[in-house]
C-alpha cells in the first residue's frame, strides 16, 4: 500500500472585486486589489483571510458633505465543478481607515463588527457620519473565510461588489 506521508491538498480562494462608483468627479471608490488566500487542507476546520484596500475620494463635495457609506455584496465561493463553501462562510472582522490625501476630517464609522458578508444582497460595512470623512481615504476591510474540514481541494472564486453611496 503506498504511503500518504508528505501528501497535501490545497484550497485556493480568489475573490474578484467589482467596484461600482458614482459617475461624479470627486466622489468615487477604487481599488487595485485582487483579494485571495490559500490554506493547506488538514482535515480540521480552518479560517483563511484577506484584506481589500479601497480608496474613497469625496474631495469634490467640499465640506457640505452629508456623509457616505460603503456597501458590499458577494456571490457564494464556488469551483467551476459545482463545489461551494457555505453561503455564510465570509465575515468582515474589522475595517481600518487612514487619510490617503488632503483630509479635512476623518470618518466617524458606526458599523459594528463582526459583520456577515452577504451573498446576493448588499450590506453597509463602513460609513462616515455627516460632516466626517471629508477628503480621500484608504478604507481596508479584513475578511475571514470559514473553511470546513470536509471541503474539497480546488480553486474557489467569489465576486465582491463594493459601492460608494451618499449618506451615512
Amino acid at each position: 500500500m503506498p504511503s500518504s506521508a508528505g501528501l497535501s491538498a490545497a484550497l485556493v480562494v480568489v475573490a474578484a472585486l467589482a467596484i461600482i462608483s458614482p459617475a461624479s468627479a470627486g466622489f468615487s471608490v477604487t481599488s487595485t486589489a485582487t483579494p485571495g488566500f490559500s490554506v493547506t487542507l488538514t482535515g480540521a476546520d480552518q479560517t483563511g483571510g484577506y484584506t481589500m484596500p479601497l480608496t474613497v475620494d469625496n474631495s469634490g463635495l467640499g465640506s457640505s458633505l452629508s456623509g457616505w457609506n460603503l456597501t458590499v455584496s458577494s456571490t457564494q465561493f464556488a469551483t467551476g465543478g459545482g463545489r461551494t463553501l457555505s453561503a455564510n462562510a465570509s465575515t468582515i472582522t474589522e475595517v481600518s481607515s487612514a487619510c490617503a490625501n488632503v483630509c479635512v476630517t476623518n470618518p466617524t464609522n458606526s458599523v459594528t463588527y463582526p459583520l456577515a458578508l452577504p451573498v446576493g444582497s448588499a450590506a453597509k460595512f463602513f460609513n462616515a457620519s455627516s460632516a466626517t470623512g471629508i477628503g480621500t481615504f484608504t478604507v481596508t476591510p479584513s475578511v475571514k473565510v470559514a473553511v470546513p474540514a470536509n471541503v474539497y481541494a480546488g480553486s474557489y472564486t467569489s465576486t465582491l461588489t463594493v459601492s460608494l453611496v451618499a449618506g451615512p
